[in-house]
């Protein structure tokens, strides 16, 4: 067993990093050893502070500001980088490259990176081969993508003689998320803001369709031709409020997602996703789905949904031990051994 506990540097403290860090300090044999968030009014002080709880035997960490994050990420730091900062490639680059480059390995929440080969190619081959000259690796996941349409799917199809049809529909709560998961979905927005977004193509809605339909595709065989994609508000009938979100009656409380893979001229992977703060308050029972039918036919139902903000940090956290143990390269979930809760010392799974 490895004798010296896996480090890892968190950046970006908010829901998810915090998530992240309250659960890395409940584990044994892995320890924080540097935290790094773009508020100022976070920076230099404690995690034991922020996240309002003490941990016996465990060493409180002080928060460094972003521009000073050379101090803290730097050769020999750390085994990974958590980044929990974005959720487009292009605006994660920048740091995924930083971090590669000071042969740091790298797990990151930003959805488009669970399959960055979908919509930037070009930066999937750049970071690849950056990994590679630095002997490390990086990974995206969370619960969607990176679990639940897209690599469970996968995991089911396992049992599969064949497959013709995918169909996957999560109806999730978003409340758990922070601030810029709620400015993607438009909630709290006027009907119209959130139709004029929309026309204009600057609200993002889901961020992930088109890398979870391109991960099944590829992974399946099938001659992915054209993704659509479409999405429309959820506006409430009643008051909402969630942690980091509010909405009146009237305006928008989350969006409904609806995607198609078409494949040899047929829908052959159908994306349901209707998501918003607060769901119960209209009466609506959260679940995940997946159909597939094949030889044999399988369906599945998990009621209520798996929490998306647990399951997100634990996904991340839970992959630790995959991505040190990769070899270098970028890499997806298809690529690496299923990560699982670590209820043990984790040094254990490091080989």
């Amino acid at each position: 067993m490895r004798e010296e506990n896996v480090k890892v540097i968190i950046w970006g403290f908010g829901s998810m990093g915090k998530g992240m860090g309250n659960m890395l300090l409940q584990k044994e044999g892995i320890e924080i050893v540097g935290v790094i968030d773009g508020w100022d009014k976070q920076a230099g002080k404690g995690i034991f502070e922020i996240l309002g709880k003490e941990y016996p035997g465990k060493e409180d960490v002080k928060i460094t500001f972003v521009d000073d994050k050379a101090e803290i990420i730097k050769p020999g730091a750390a085994d990974v980088v958590l980044l929990a900062t974005d959720s487009f490639t292009a605006k994660a680059y920048d740091k995924i490259e930083f971090i590669l480059k000071n042969k740091i390995n790298c797990i990151t929440t930003a959805e488009q990176m669970a399959y960055p080969q979908a919509q930037e190619p070009e930066l999937a081959e750049k970071m690849d081969k950056i990994a590679k000259e630095n002997g490390v690796s990086v990974l995206g996941t969370g619960i969607n993508p990176g679990l639940i349409m897209d690599y469970l799917v996968l995991v089911l199809s396992g049992a599969c003689e064949s497959v013709d049809h995918v169909t996957a529909r999560r109806v999730n709560s978003l409340s758990p998320f922070g601030p810029a998961v709620m400015e993607e979905q438009g909630v709290g927005f006027t009907v119209d803001r959130f139709n004029e977004l929309n026309e204009k193509g600057e609200l993002a809605g889901h961020v992930g369709f088109d890398e979870s339909i391109s991960m099944i595709a590829e992974a399946f065989g099938w001659n992915l031709e054209k993704i659509e994609t479409s999405q429309d508000a959820i506006v409430s009938s009643v008051y909402r409020k969630a942690p980091y979100a509010e909405v009146q009656a009237g305006d928008v409380a989350g969006v409904n997602m609806l995607g198609h893979g078409i494949c040899d001229g047929e829908k052959k992977i159908e994306m349901i996703h209707p998501q918003q703060v607060e769901p119960q308050l209209e009466g609506v029972d959260t679940g995940d789905y997946i159909t597939l039918k094949g030889e044999p036919n399988i369906s599945m139902a998990i009621t209520p949904e798996v929490p998306g903000g647990v399951g997100t940090y634990a996904m991340i956290v839970n992959s630790i031990p995959n991505i040190i143990n990769a070899t270098p390269g970028l890499k997806t979930m298809v690529d690496l051994p299923a990560p699982h809760a670590m209820m043990g010392d984790v040094r254990k799974l490091i080989k």
